[in-house]
């Protein structure tokens, strides 16, 4: 047993200190990172239900305004079908009859005529005049609508160009006109500029990104605000995913990527009470999450600082411990170690030959110990000084250390000029064949300085097995005792007992 291997452990726990706190930390980042992506997680789902009940409130609040709007025109078209349908109005002049007919269309906003069509598409009656306007509305797609189809629902009709001189955009809202049979007798129709709704719109503050949208149940955009392009008005969004989808779902919120911007948007939609309209707000990605992204920019940068700081941190600690650790373990082995010779010490000799000891009574294999003595080294001190000696004690302790070359045996100085190696699962005589390899390469070293005879050695054995009743001192005294008696019968000789 060498000295460098009775201190392997210490290496062996310094590596498992630094991987333990390297683990430790490493896990710590590891759920700092987790908890502040979790954070941000719910953050942003936070901040998407905030945009989106915001979105859900300016829907709630368009559908109320355009229902109410909606129903006056319908109203205004089902007291002008009464009235059309009453034979005493006939009779009467045309101012009372006018009057009557379009008593409950005053209160409309941003309306157009109402118009009172015949089957042929001819004006009958016009609320902007009590003689009706020359005109024929049979081209019209709501008049055409109405031809084909007997049912006598409310029909709204795609944006299109009025005929006054404003060419504005415009909207109508049409009812068919049925006789005692449901025979086609004609068309009520009334028209709504969209600037009633760019109105509307521009009340609502959603973003600069973002948009409001009235859309047809047959996908045909009414208005929009902001208006993006002019040429969007009455194009038709049936074909897009978007729109098939918000059409299934009727009502609710979703994101959803833009055909048009190739953006990601918050689609927030409601259909307008029973009417064939849908009310879209699409709120851009980037701006329902700019306030999100700031914070998330400025906690996951402190928490990526703070992480690295931590791991750097870490680093430190491990090269500090790893310096503790080499400094420990180079004074434990100075402490373990002849300074002059380089074996282990009497405190370590004392230490392994306990441990083999009890190892030996455990294993029940014989332990063998030498006590190895310089052969007249005082007088070997005397004649080449203590420089001398000291090589000289160099020398034999790296003779005896090559024939002893089993990592469980141990050579170690005993004090001045006598060394002894534990020789563990060794009996007698396999103990008596290295000492003499000792003997013999130490007497074969080349003459110092001039002497007429080498250095030479006493060797003395002790031998513990399971057939001998001895304890350790004992073990220690009878190879104290061969060493004596090779000295008396002449040194340069090996004695085992």
């Amino acid at each position: 047993m060498s000295v460098n291997s009775a201190k392997s452990r210490d290496p062996i726990r310094s590596t498992r200190s630094e991987r333990l706190l390297v683990l430790s930390s490493v896990l710590l980042v590891i759920a700092i990172l987790s908890i502040v992506a979790f954070l941000l997680i719910r953050e942003r789902a936070n901040a998407e239900l905030s945009a989106a009940r915001a979105a859900n409130n300016i829907v709630q609040l368009i559908d109320a305004d355009v229902l109410r709007n909606v129903e006056l025109y319908d109203v205004s078209l089902l007291g002008l079908i009464a009235a059309s349908q009453r034979e005493d109005l006939k009779s009467v002049s045309p101012a009372i009859r006018h009057l009557a007919y379009f008593d409950r269309a005053t209160a409309a906003p941003y309306k157009g005529n109402i118009l009172l069509l015949d089957n042929k598409g001819d004006v009958i009656a016009d609320s902007a005049s009590v003689e009706p306007r020359q005109g024929n509305f049979a081209d019209r797609e709501y008049f055409q609508s109405h031809v084909n189809n007997p049912d006598p629902g409310m029909f709204i009709s795609p944006p299109f160009r009025g005929r006054s001189p404003e060419q504005d955009w415009r909207i109508s809202f049409s009812r068919r006109v049925n006789g005692p049979q449901d025979e086609f007798l004609g068309v009520a129709e009334a028209a709504m500029r969209l600037s009633y709704f760019d109105q509307l719109f521009n009340s609502l503050s959603i973003g600069r990104d973002s948009t409001v949208n009235l859309i047809s149940k047959d996908g045909i955009l009414l208005a929009q605000q902001p208006r993006l392009a002019e040429e969007l008005i009455g194009k038709d969004f049936s074909s897009r995913p978007n729109f098939q989808r918000i059409v299934k779902e009727g009502n609710g919120s979703f994101t959803g990527l833009s055909s048009r911007h190739k953006d990601k948007r918050l689609y927030t939609f409601s259909k307008v009470g029973n009417l064939p309209l849908i009310v879209i707000v699409a709120l851009s990605s980037d701006e329902v999450f700019a306030a999100w992204k700031r914070t998330a920019v400025v906690v996951s940068s402190a928490t990526i600082a703070l992480c690295a700081s931590l791991l750097w941190l870490t680093g430190l600690l491990c090269r500090e411990l790893r310096r503790r650790h080499s400094a420990e373990q180079e004074l434990s082995q100075l402490a373990a170690t002849d300074p002059l010779t380089g074996l282990a010490n009497r405190r370590s000799l004392d230490q392994a030959l306990h441990h083999e000891w009890f190892r030996a009574q455990r294993s029940a294999q014989p332990l063998s110990l030498l006590m190895i003595d310089i052969d007249h080294f005082k007088a070997f001190n005397d004649r080449h000084g203590h420089q001398g000696g000291d090589d000289a004690l160099r020398l034999v302790a790296k003779v005896i250390s090559t024939h002893v070359r089993r990592p469980a045996d141990l050579v170690a100085r005993y004090g001045g000029e006598e060394f002894s190696v534990i020789l563990a699962e060794t009996d007698s005589a396999g103990a008596q064949q290295i000492a003499n390899n000792v003997r013999t390469a130490v007497e074969q070293l080349p003459l110092v300085g001039g002497d007429a005879s080498p250095i030479t050695v006493s060797i003395g054995i002790s031998t513990w097995t399971t057939a001998s009743d001895i304890s350790l001192e004992q073990l220690l005294f009878a190879a104290d005792k061969a060493l004596y008696q090779a000295k008396e019968n002449g040194r340069n000789r090996v004695v085992a007992t």
